[in-house]
Parts: structure tokens; sequence; C-alpha cells
């Protein structure tokens, strides 16, 4: 069962396919999602979410759906992805609307905290594509620090950064 993890202001809930109008809207938005492989066609983002939940049953993790308490509203995700010989890593995106309220912020140590006391994982990393400053500045605000270059399967090389438990 995936657990659902509540902040002052946001609920980490499943992946579910309630989702899919979130995940359309960031996906086939090119500014929204330059950074995520976007814009993408409506069957690939269909394919996105249910990887997402799928991740869940096959590694034991996953991102979460982003939701708003204020008005139930989907936001974003945050948690956990793996790509085959990848590194674990926490990522997150939201919305355009969203973004710059802190959300990504308080999602991730929601994130952080269950990786290190439910998961008992003992170590958490995050990467991004280096021309990726906002997510840098992230993982920065989050305590990150750089512990190494890595080259991917995908050609580019990137800095893995470990997360410490927040505080």
């Amino acid at each position: 069962m995936i657990p659902t993890i509540e902040t002052e202001r946001l609920r980490l809930i499943p992946p579910s396919p309630d989702s899919f109008d979130v995940y359309e809207r960031f996906y086939t938005d090119p500014e929204a999602s330059k950074m995520y492989g976007g814009p993408i066609g409506r069957e690939q983002v269909w394919a996105r979410l249910k990887a997402d939940l799928g991740s869940w049953y096959l590694l034991g993790f996953g991102v979460w759906v982003i939701q708003l308490k204020a008005d139930n509203s989907l936001i974003g995700t945050c948690g956990y992805w793996q790509g085959r010989d990848w590194p674990r890593e926490l990522t997150w995106w939201v919305m355009p609307e969203g973004r710059g309220k802190g959300i990504a912020t308080e999602a991730s140590r929601a994130a952080l905290l269950h990786a290190y006391n439910e998961f008992k994982w003992d170590k958490v990393e995050s990467y991004m594509n280096d021309e990726n400053i906002a997510a840098r500045a992230l993982v920065e605000k989050l305590g990150g620090t750089t512990s190494r270059r890595q080259e991917f399967s995908d050609g580019l090389s990137r800095d893995i950064y470990l997360l410490p438990k927040p505080a």
C-alpha cells in the first residue's frame, strides 16, 4: 500500500488515474516540462503516470502526487525515481502556478523524512541536468552537497547530491 504523507499545506498522495489531468497539463506544456523530457504527447503522458504508479510495485518506492489541502487541487509530484542502472533520486515537478511558493521545498522535506524514517534508507541522492538551475537551488536549500559526478547512459554527466535528513 502506498502511504499518504501530510504536511502543513500539502498531502502527498498515491498516483492514480485521477492524476492524469495534472500530468497532462504539465507534460504537454513545453515551458513547464522542458527539464523533464517534455513536451510529450497524451499517450506518453499516460505511460509516465503508469510508470510512476508501477514504480511503487516494482521497487517499493515512487513519487507521490502533490495535493494542496486548501482546495484539494493537484499541483505536481515529489518522491523517488530510479531508471534502469541509474541511481535512485529524489525528484519533483510543480506546475508553473505553484512555483515560488515553497511547495517543492515542503514536499521534498516530507519525502526526505519518509525515506530516512520509514524506508530506513542510509542515504538519499538527487541529480539534475546542469542547466536546471532551479532544481540545483532547491537541492542546495535542502542541504544537498555534491558527492560525485557521474556519466549516465543518456550521454550526459551530472552532479550527484547527497541530501541530509531534515531537522
